[in-house]
């Protein structure tokens, strides 16, 4: 199926979306290095933090992450003293992994960090658009989403009084 053309009018938020999240992407980093995280050690926080205790095994499944990329992960942070581990009592072969209060706090420091950095790449919007920012990134994380051969086959059948066939929808 050929590629429908777009029309360059248009304004696309790809460019913006890509821009803004190299900006707080580098911010972060700069936020995180300092106190030894990266962003991925931070995602492994968060989720012990809300997971409380939790297999080594199920926080690779919550991470999306192979068993044995979670051992270096576990062992960076294990290392640094923000996560422990230990056998499970009730199966000897499984590991649990808990946040140690040192994690905790390391956690509070980069989440206050990465706050400060996201006010200073978002200044330009005042607290009540960036909620609207927030609602729309996250409904539009949360939506399946739409090709345009998608669009353009269900924009194909929707000839209305004020559209002519193969009309934008």
């Amino acid at each position: 199926m050929p590629a429908v053309p777009v029309d360059q009018s248009e304004r696309r938020s790809g460019a913006l979306l890509d821009y803004l999240a190299r900006r707080m992407r580098l911010r972060s980093e700069s936020v995180l290095a300092p106190l030894g995280l990266r962003p991925r050690h931070l995602v492994a926080l968060t989720v012990l933090r809300s997971a409380g205790d939790i297999s080594q095994q199920a926080l690779a499944g919550t991470l999306q992450i192979d068993g044995t990329n979670v051992v270096g992960l576990l062992n960076d942070l294990e290392a640094a003293g923000l996560v422990e581990r230990r056998r499970s009592p009730e199966d000897r072969r499984r590991h649990v992994v808990s946040l140690t209060e040192t994690g905790a706090k390391r956690l509070n420091e980069a989440e206050c960090g990465l706050a400060a950095a996201e006010d200073e790449v978002l200044g330009a919007l005042d607290p009540a658009e960036r909620e609207t920012l927030y609602e729309l990134l996250r409904r539009a994380a949360s939506g399946s989403p739409v090709t345009c051969a998608d669009a353009s086959a269900a924009c194909a059948g929707a000839i209305t009084d004020d559209r002519e066939p193969g009309a934008a929808c």
